[in-house]
């Protein structure tokens, strides 16, 4: 588990609805559960830093880190696809975004290609990305803040001419091995989930145990943000799998978020100038009935 995808999900899952700050020994502590060292915690942040995702507030002699509006963009948006429940119609519009980089800027196209792959948008040329999603204001917010206005185009159809719904669908993602991705998932998770009923059935979970095993699994399930694009049921096979594998995502979630989120808090350290007001219910039970 490399740090800095961590620290995302640890700001995401608890800091969030805990004032948005917390005390870099609190971090340490909390990361240590999964064998990440001091030292490898300590130059995650200072990269994340210099990458302006983090940015640091002294009190006294203690240092508290809070996420930027640049990397509060990624958390929210991650938030947002992890525990929304998918669309079930789809408007019959396609947003399709073009663009052209000079070869100077060729690292600027490569971080948008990974900004569009995470937004759930699908390549079916070098230069045109498209999706089924509403996602015009993200997608404007991502062309302000990287200042490429005059680098790409952005619109909307309701018909592509030359190819069927299915075939567009089939150059720009590979839903057979997205649905391999879920298969695998059910398999590594179903046993543990019986286990940690069996467990919690016989009180022998330990909150530690699961802030960890919560914190894990959430951890996996945000992969399938870089693979499943989050299409409306209209556009999905029958029976998808992607439905399975959320709810047992869901299962295992709120079996152990409750001590989860009590070991979150015997550990998590808020400056002493801060006032904090817990949005405790919304860090128990996240999930929403639908897409936004």
């Amino acid at each position: 588990m490399k740090p800095r995808s961590l620290m995302f999900t640890l700001y995401g899952e608890y800091i969030q609805y805990y004032g948005g700050e917390i005390w870099v020994g609190s971090l340490i502590q909390l990361m240590s559960g999964f064998g990440i060292s001091e030292s490898s915690v300590r130059g995650a942040i200072l990269r994340m830093v210099q990458k302006n995702l983090l940015k640091v507030r002294k009190k006294g002699n203690k240092s508290y880190y809070s996420i930027t509006e640049h990397g509060k963009r990624r958390v929210d948006d991650g938030v947002t696809r992890v525990y929304a429940a998918p669309r079930a119609a789809w408007d019959g519009k396609w947003r399709i975004l073009s663009y052209s980089f000079p070869e100077e800027k060729r690292e600027l196209r490569n971080e948008i290609r990974k900004e569009l792959t995470w937004t759930g948008f699908g390549m079916i040329s070098n230069s045109t990305w498209i999706s089924p999603n509403p996602l015009e204001n993200q997608v404007m917010e991502m062309i302000k803040i990287y200042q490429i206005e005059e680098n790409t185009i952005l619109f909307s159809c309701s018909d592509v001419v030359s190819h069927t719904n299915d075939s567009i669908i089939e150059k720009g993602w590979d839903i057979g091995q997205v649905s391999d991705n879920y298969d695998k998932f059910i398999e590594k998770y179903s046993p543990e989930f019986e286990q940690l009923r069996e467990k919690a059935l016989t009180n022998t979970l330990t909150d530690e145990e699961c802030f960890i095993k919560r914190t894990s699994i959430v951890h996996e399930y945000r992969k399938f943000l870089f693979q499943d694009p989050g299409f409306p049921r209209d556009l999905l096979p029958e029976d998808w799998v992607g439905t399975k594998a959320r709810e047992l995502f869901w299962n295992i979630h709120q079996l152990i978020s409750i001590p989860s989120i009590r070991y979150f808090e015997s550990i998590y350290e808020s400056a002493p100038d801060q006032e904090i007001k817990p949005v405790r219910d919304k860090a128990i039970n996240p999930f929403k009935e639908v897409y936004v």
